[in-house]
């Protein structure tokens, strides 16, 4: 603070810079392992991608579905909004988007909440396909009507 009161700025950084500081404090898990915690019920899979490329390229069974708006109020144990899963903050949460990058930004913000296990898949859901890792159709039920699919993404960094 300055002496007037006011907060002095750091310096800003470039969406790269933070990417790097952000992983820097992650414990990120490939695809295989994060499988593996997920089935031995070590870890909580929480899947942030939006509607549109679930239903393009399906789910990752037992996986939690929380989209990115909304993820820290369903997975703070203390929130009154809270996913039943949400139990402790020692639970291991490993977060996936669809490339993981968003991902690896969302754990960080979890760790903020005090979930100290919560880390990302690296890769995202492209890495747990690419490994041959168990993939189901979205149910016809949950299809949304608003808009076509997303075109696939091939270089860019998306959620």
């Amino acid at each position: 603070m300055t002496a007037e009161g006011s907060v002095r700025a750091e310096s800003p950084v470039g969406i790269d810079e933070l990417l790097e500081r952000v992983r820097e404090g992650l414990d990120r898990v490939e695809a295989d392992a994060a499988h593996e915690a997920a089935r031995a019920g070590e870890a909580l899979l929480v899947d942030i991608r939006y509607a549109a490329l679930r239903e393009r390229d399906g789910l990752i069974p037992g996986a939690l579905v929380v989209e990115r708006n909304e993820l820290e109020w369903r997975l703070d144990p203390q929130g009154s909004h809270r996913a039943p899963e949400a139990t402790s903050h020692a639970l291991r949460v490993v977060i996936v988007c669809n490339e993981g990058y968003a991902s690896s930004l969302a754990a960080a913000s979890l760790r903020q909440l005090g979930l100290h296990r919560a880390t990302d898949l690296a890769g995202g859901f492209q890495a747990w396909r690419a490994a041959g890792l168990p993939v189901t159709a979205v149910p016809v039920t949950e299809l949304t009507v608003a808009g076509p699919p997303v075109a696939s993404q091939t270089s860019g960094r998306t959620a």
